[in-house]
């Protein structure tokens, strides 16, 4: 049973959220942050090397430095402001018309450790230890992570008595068009409640964000060995978080591209794919996979569906069953010899967010050989895989709407 407590964020006023809130760090490089970033933006905190002309190094002291003295300038100025109580927080993203709602809460330190936060995918120390160094050095979680929970009744009528009203916070961001809305949740009742009936549900699964959320875990875990009074109600044991019922979750396509055939003609590949897969031949149209196990592939101008034939995959293994596993091994590993799809420079991978028509226009420019569309993976795939231990292959999960950095900030101390 997970562990969560309400908290006082740290959080623009009203009338300047649009100018603090920002896209997360990971989605956009120094140089695009740079030209985003306005005056009171939330990435001068969290890609502090723009603030250097020319752009310096992200992982340089200099830049720690900045981001340091840049929360302090955002509070010095009002433009965060810390919450008088602690409260939980609704965070609400509409994208296409479908509208997903969250709870800002902070999760426990414990629940990481302990495996009860479970995860889909395997973290590299190295990036670990980049997310530490923000969460050290600002004595705080400057932005959430992303977690789904088992679907539940009556925190989704808290969540809707409060969606009710006026929202906090309410604007459609221009970088994506998507909507993003706000409502603090601060009556002693609900507050009292939604710990409680945290405290009866078995698990929250990593959705987006596993290196942030193993680093605010392990900074928690690393203060607590360095204090000699731990009393184990410290704020530092908490990290924040977004938590969203499954159901409300929508798992995008993550697709593939490819530079070479590995020696194969277009021809001959065609016909090795034929051992494995049901070929058909599309045209010039895009095609989009119909179901799981079908894929679409693009080469020389035409898109084609695969269909994996009966015996080739196995249903009862929960990776066995994914497309991507399916794709990884009957043709990146059989035929084209990429076996490490983390390190290859000959495979890259798009988002489903940019569209099929991303993937023929990188084979059109040359630059690619041939792209791959997988059906999307679903939530309840993804927690059977967290559920029996497993990890997912690389590049199987892209979740959109993204997080927007800026709307809550943790301090890991009162």
């Amino acid at each position: 049973m997970v562990k969560v407590k309400p908290f006082a964020a740290i959080r623009p006023p009203k009338a300047i959220v649009e100018e603090v809130a920002a896209r997360p760090y990971d989605v956009l490089n120094s140089q695009e942050a740079k030209a985003e970033a306005g005056e009171k933006s939330l990435l001068h905190i969290t890609k502090p090397e723009i603030d250097f002309d020319p752009i310096i190094d992200e992982h340089s002291q200099p830049a720690y430095d900045k981001a340091v003295e840049n929360l302090k300038e955002w509070m010095n100025k009002g433009w965060l402001v810390k919450d008088q109580k602690e409260c939980y927080y609704v965070y609400a993203q509409t994208m296409d018309g479908r509208t997903q709602y969250g709870i800002v809460l902070c999760a426990h330190v414990d629940d990481y450790l302990t495996g009860k936060i479970k995860k889909h995918e395997l973290t590299r120390k190295d990036k670990e230890e980049d997310r530490m160094i923000h969460v050290r050095i600002q004595n705080a979680n400057v932005e959430p992570v992303f977690f789904a929970y088992p679907d539940n009744d009556e925190i989704n009528a808290i969540v809707a008595k409060y969606t009710a009203n006026a929202p906090e916070y309410d604007f459609v961001a221009p970088d994506d068009g998507f909507g993003h809305h706000f409502w603090v949740i601060d009556q002693d009742a609900d507050i009292a409640r939604i710990t409680e009936i945290f405290s009866q549900i078995p698990a929250f699964y990593v959705a987006d964000g596993h290196h942030r959320t193993a680093a605010a875990a392990l900074v928690g875990e690393e203060k607590r060995r360095q204090n000699p009074n731990h009393q184990g109600d410290e704020e530092y044991n908490y990290f924040m978080s977004v938590v969203f019922p499954e159901s409300h979750l929508k798992i995008i396509d993550y697709n593939r591209v490819v530079k070479d055939l590995n020696g194969l003609s277009k021809e001959e590949f065609i016909a090795a794919l034929g051992e494995d897969f049901e070929v058909k031949e599309m045209g010039t149209e895009i095609y989009t996979p119909a179901a799981l196990h079908n894929f679409a592939m693009y080469i020389d101008g035409k898109w084609y569906s695969l269909t994996a034939k009966e015996g080739k995959y196995d249903d009862n293994d929960p990776i066995g069953v994914l497309d991507v596993t399916i794709c990884s091994n009957l043709i990146f590993d059989k035929l084209l010899d990429i076996k490490d799809l983390r390190t290859s420079k000959r495979i890259d991978f798009v988002g489903g967010i940019r569209g099929l028509g991303e993937l023929s226009r990188r084979v059109d420019s040359g630059e690619m050989v041939a792209a791959f569309a997988l059906y999307p993976v679903s939530m309840r795939q993804l927690i059977n895989i967290a559920d029996t231990g497993n990890i997912m292959p690389p590049k199987t999960t892209w979740f959109e709407p993204k997080l927007r950095s800026g709307l809550a900030i943790h301090k890991l101390e009162k």
